[in-house]
Formats: structure tokens, C-alpha cells, sequence
């Protein structure tokens, strides 16, 4: 059996209650396995528990039961410092640190461990030419400074900047507009044929989802309903898939 990047063991999470009323449960009884060096999306209306899941990996969250492993290790029982230096997290508006310089965000991670400034410098101009931006070029820029795509582009350098073996991806493009959320993908899908991470990435975008990942996972309320290869899920059975692929996929009657 391939090595699993993560696992999630019978996860759920219910929210702290008030007073006499009970907590609303945001995830329930979730297992999955995803297989190391492979690409999963998860899917699902929002408020379904997508990013809820995704912040467990790398202990931003905490299941009420159940276990989160990564690489066998599981997370509650583990050092969060030396955890977090092993997953890249890339969220939406890229939340790059305004008062430094495209060189300084890119290399923070490293920074922060207290790496050599040459060292830093140095995979700082990898990273940055990985994710499609010329070091010298850019190097002394501030966010401010930036497109949205290339803000995004620094995002993505930081969180593989410590090569770390999983990437957390939250709706990285959702901000982006159509033309640059497409050239985003293009240079992401290249990038993972080269570097081979165990990646999760949360997406409202069904053909993003498929462009992407090797499989897409549904979520509804808090429960995985589907888990589909990305290559079926077009033509899969599954309800829950059907309505989703119809929703995003309407056709338009004159």
C-alpha cells in the first residue's frame, strides 16, 4: 500500500455549546486517506467543513474525536514547531507581511527557524523563480507593488520555501479574475509535476478541482458523501456528484 501524506481517522468537530444549547457539529465521523505525492480537492457548499478539515493537518483546529496523522505522526501528540516547518499553507489574499519586501516574505519561514542569511537568500530565489517570478526582478518589491497574480505567486514561494512535504491550499486563487486564476493553475499544475508535495486544496471551482487534483472529495454538512478519481467524476453515479456537476455545468436554453 502506498504511504499515506495524511490521514484523517473518524474526525469530527462540534463547536463549544452556550449555555444549555449544544454545540453545532461541523464535521462528522470523516475518514480519509490521502495517498503521499497526490493531489485531493475538497468540494462542497460553503459552511460544509472543507477548511475546517484542512486546519487540522497543521493544528490550527483540534478534533473533538477522532485522529489527524501526517506520515504516520499524529498530530495532537506532536511538537506544532517542528510540525508546522513541514507543511506550506497558502490562503487566499496570499497574506503577505506589507512592510517587507517580496525577498523578506518569501524567505520568512526560514528566517523565523533562524537560517543563515545567505541560505535564505538563496532559496528565496529558487522558490520565487518556482512560482514564476525573476528574483532580481522582484526581489526588492512590496506587496503594494504587486498584481494580485503575482502577490499569490509570492504566497506560494513562502510556503515552499522550508520544503515542506504537504501543501494546505484554501481557495488560493478565489480572489484572482478568470484569465489570472487560469494562468495561476497552469503554473501550479506544472509546479506539482516537478516537486511532488502531498497536497489539499479547498476549492469552490469544480474544473479547477479537475485540472488540479487526482481526486475530489465531497463534503455536505460536515460528512464525505463522495470520493471520486478526478478523471470520473463527470460521469460518476453518485447523487451528490450529479448535482454538483449540474450546478456548475448548467445549460443555457435560447
Amino acid at each position: 500500500m502506498t504511504e499515506a501524506g495524511v490521514e484523517f481517522a473518524n474526525v469530527s468537530y462540534t463547536l463549544p455549546g452556550q449555555g444549555n444549547l449544544p454545540g453545532r457539529s461541523l464535521l462528522r465521523n470523516v475518514s480519509l486517506r490521502l495517498e503521499a505525492g497526490t493531489t485531493t480537492a475538497l468540494l462542497g457548499r460553503s459552511g460544509s467543513g472543507k477548511t475546517t478539515l484542512l486546519r487540522m493537518v497543521n493544528g490550527l483546529v483540534w478534533p473533538t474525536l477522532g485522529d489527524v496523522l501526517v506520515y504516520e505522526n499524529t498530530v495532537s501528540r506532536s511538537k506544532l514547531e517542528l510540525l508546522r516547518r513541514s507543511i506550506g499553507y497558502v490562503i487566499q489574499e496570499a497574506g503577505l507581511f506589507p512592510h517587507m519586501t517580496v525577498e523578506r516574505n518569501a524567505g520568512l519561514a526560514l528566517e523565523l527557524a533562524g537560517r543563515p542569511k545567505p541560505e535564505i537568500a538563496k532559496r528565496a530565489a529558487e522558490v520565487l523563480g518556482l512560482a514564476g517570478l525573476d528574483f532580481e526582478e522582484f526581489r526588492g518589491r512590496y506587496p503594494r507593488q504587486l498584481s494580485g497574480g503575482q502577490r499569490q505567486r509570492v504566497g506560494l514561494a513562502r510556503a515552499l520555501a522550508t520544503d515542506p512535504a504537504i501543501l494546505l491550499m484554501d481557495e488560493p486563487f478565489g480572489a484572482l479574475d478568470p484569465m489570472t486564476r487560469a494562468e495561476m493553475q497552469t503554473m501550479l499544475r506544472e509546479l506539482l509535476e516537478r516537486v511532488r508535495k502531498t497536497v489539499l486544496l479547498v476549492t469552490h471551482d469544480l474544473d479547477e478541482a479537475l485540472y488540479l487534483a487526482n481526486r475530489v472529495v465531497f463534503l455536505e454538512q460536515g460528512e464525505v458523501v463522495a470520493d471520486v478519481l478526478a478523471s470520473e467524476v463527470l460521469t460518476s453515479s453518485s447523487v451528490h456528484v450529479k448535482h454538483y456537476v449540474s450546478a456548475v455545468h448548467r445549460k443555457v436554453y435560447s
